[in-house]
């Protein structure tokens, strides 16, 4: 039987309600031989994971989502293979974290201003070990969990989403700089959900190719919310520029409107070209 991986998937030390153990667990009901670990801004997530895998005969692909910023649109790069225990990235990523936590802050003071007071207090307990990583969907959940809304979407719609009332830029990486971090600790740079950039004045193979300069070697071609169509467009954009190809859940627990993991499971041979072209040299 051919192996299979999912790589995008998140743990509750980011924004997912799953331990690093319980996704683990998940993966081998689900049958999955490998899973990336690909937490925003964090890399706490991966040595437990990796604990926990040990004896499942899971591999687990130590990886990290940053979010960059082109022309004022957010775009995300997953880094895969990349050394999650060098000093200096480890403080890199904490400063990403910190500026979280400021940004989580004032959101909630807009929400103030619209009439819908949160304790930051409340934030962190729900976040739990993920309160480095606090974000958005955290704050979501919250507005859920206090009768302000009726599902997680309409607090994006309503609230804390782009252009919305209590919306707050991130403090973002260019696409060079957040490429160059994962570069500079083994790893392989893929842009994640290209499906969500915004193309209302740039072609998305436009958005690629200046990608492609600034040095991201890889397309998240199979996602959740691709369908057959547009995974074959991304896939022809990837073999036109030469990309590395990756597919995965971006499983974020009970955080989105159902449990993702494994639902996209991609060939064993798309990691060992990842592999290939990272400097990857532990485990």
């Amino acid at each position: 039987m051919q192996k299979v991986a999912d790589l995008h998937v998140h743990t509750n030390i980011s924004d997912s309600t799953f331990s690093p153990e319980k996704v683990v667990n998940l993966a081998k009901l689900e049958g999955l031989d490998a899973i990336a670990i690909t937490d925003h801004d964090t890399c706490a997530g991966i040595t437990p994971a990796i604990i926990a895998a040990k004896d499942m005969d899971i591999e687990i692909i130590p990886g990290v989502e940053l979010t960059a910023e082109i022309d004022d649109d957010e775009i995300h790069l997953l880094g895969y293979f990349i050394d999650w225990q060098d000093d200096s990235f480890t403080q890199k990523l904490k400063e990403l974290c910190r500026v979280r936590e400021e940004r989580a802050k004032e959101i909630l003071r807009r929400l103030s201003e619209q009439g819908i007071d949160l304790q930051y207090e409340d934030l962190l307990e729900l976040a739990g070990p993920g309160m480095g990583s606090v974000g958005r969907l955290h704050i979501a959940n919250l507005l859920y969990k206090k009768g302000k809304i009726s599902c997680i979407r309409d607090a994006f719609t309503k609230y804390i989403g782009n252009d919305s009332p209590a919306y707050v830029k991130k403090f973002k990486l260019s696409p060079r700089e957040a490429s160059d971090m994962i570069k500079s600790v083994g790893g392989v740079s893929v842009l994640a959900h290209p499906k969500t950039i915004d193309t209302e004045n740039k072609t998305l193979k436009d958005t690629v190719k200046m990608l492609v300069d600034e040095g991201v070697q890889g397309i998240e071609v199979y996602h959740s919310d691709h369908n057959t169509r547009e995974s074959n467009e991304l896939k022809e954009i990837a073999e036109e520029y030469g990309l590395l190809i990756t597919g995965g859940s971006d499983c974020h627990g009970l955080g989105k409107k159902e449990v993702l993991l494994g639902k996209v499971k991609v060939p064993y041979e798309l990691v060992e070209k990842l592999r290939d072209a990272s400097g990857f040299k532990h485990g």
